[in-house]
């Protein structure tokens, strides 16, 4: 068992490790500094604190947890969706956040659509959806409505798994035959009826992170997406193996949004710390994507039409 002394040597090297990978210019050393020592100790030394977001909000971090410890360790989760957003959503936009984890994305939409602009921020596990009011009340943020309820393709009761407490936000209505950190029962509804109707004729981007749900998510939209607004953008994180888990296909998930006049686009998915700075200083935007969908990925359906979303 490590003394004391080295317990307290090795705390102070976390704390001036990160405070170099966040604060300090350039970045030299800083990928691998969090990939080989920083992610893994912080995994493995809980640290609960609140910290501050690249864009200002406020954060309280369990650092256990895979985008909690990321936004403590750099400010930031998914740099290139971060940017993206950034680019799209302005004053007066709404923003439609399905699966908001602990509430990142809906305080940044909040921040970018401001107090003429609406987030309706959607967390089937109700310990998120508390998490989420959390950070509404620590940023201030007026203009979001957080719902706890999951989306599905029609009424049902689904049931969530969570495998592992160092990705907590990893809740899934995917079958999982090991053992489980804790489970829980939720009922849906499509996205229509939990939108009030100018939420969906005024939404901007429509994000959705279900991990594993999206097929339900779409087929239950489908029948108001031609009463969308033309501009509508909408990012579903797929990973085809997990849709397949639950009977469904991401042919077909992209089938219904073809046919509904939206092309395809993909944003890079790299969850490696190492590869987190690298990321920062070069946020890449969603490009035309044309071949089949392997593995996770990050698609942007949008009807304009051009080989990269500037």
């Amino acid at each position: 068992m490590p003394s004391a002394s080295l317990r307290r040597t090795s705390e102070l090297l976390a704390t001036l490790g990160r405070g170099y990978v966040r604060d300090a210019p350039g970045s030299l050393l800083k990928g691998a500094l969090a990939g080989r020592y920083l992610n893994p100790y912080l995994r493995d030394h809980p640290r609960r604190r609140v910290v501050e977001a690249r864009f200002g909000a406020r954060f309280a971090c369990d650092s256990r947890d895979l985008i909690q410890r990321f936004i403590s360790l750099y400010g930031v989760w998914e740099p290139h969706m971060t940017r993206w957003l950034q680019s799209r959503l302005g004053p007066g936009d709404t923003f439609i956040d399905v699966g908001a984890n602990i509430g990142y994305f809906a305080v940044l939409g909040s921040r970018l659509v401001g107090g003429t602009g609406r987030v309706v921020a959607i967390e089937a596990s109700p310990a998120f959806h508390d998490r989420v009011l959390q950070h509404i009340r620590l940023n201030g943020c007026a203009n979001v409505r957080a719902v706890n309820t999951a989306v599905s393709d029609g009424h049902k009761t689904l049931t969530f798994v969570l495998a592992s407490s160092h990705n907590m936000g990893a809740n899934s209505i995917v079958p999982y035959d090991g053992p489980a950190e804790s489970s829980f029962e939720m009922a849906a509804r499509p996205l229509p009826e939990i939108l009030d109707a100018d939420e969906l004729a005024a939404a901007r981007v429509i994000k959705i992170d279900v991990e594993g749900a999206e097929g339900g998510v779409i087929r239950g939209l489908a029948p108001a997406l031609d009463r969308l607004r033309p501009d509508v953008e909408i990012a579903v994180e797929v990973t085809p193996d997990r849709m397949a888990a639950v009977g469904d296909s991401i042919d077909e998930l992209m089938t219904t949004m073809a046919a509904h006049g939206f092309h395809t686009y993909r944003l890079p998915t790299d969850y490696r710390p190492e590869n987190y700075p690298r990321a920062l200083r070069r946020p890449e935007p969603p490009v035309r994507w044309r071949g089949p969908v392997v593995g996770e990925s990050e698609l942007v359906f949008s009807r304009v039409d051009a080989e990269t979303l500037g």
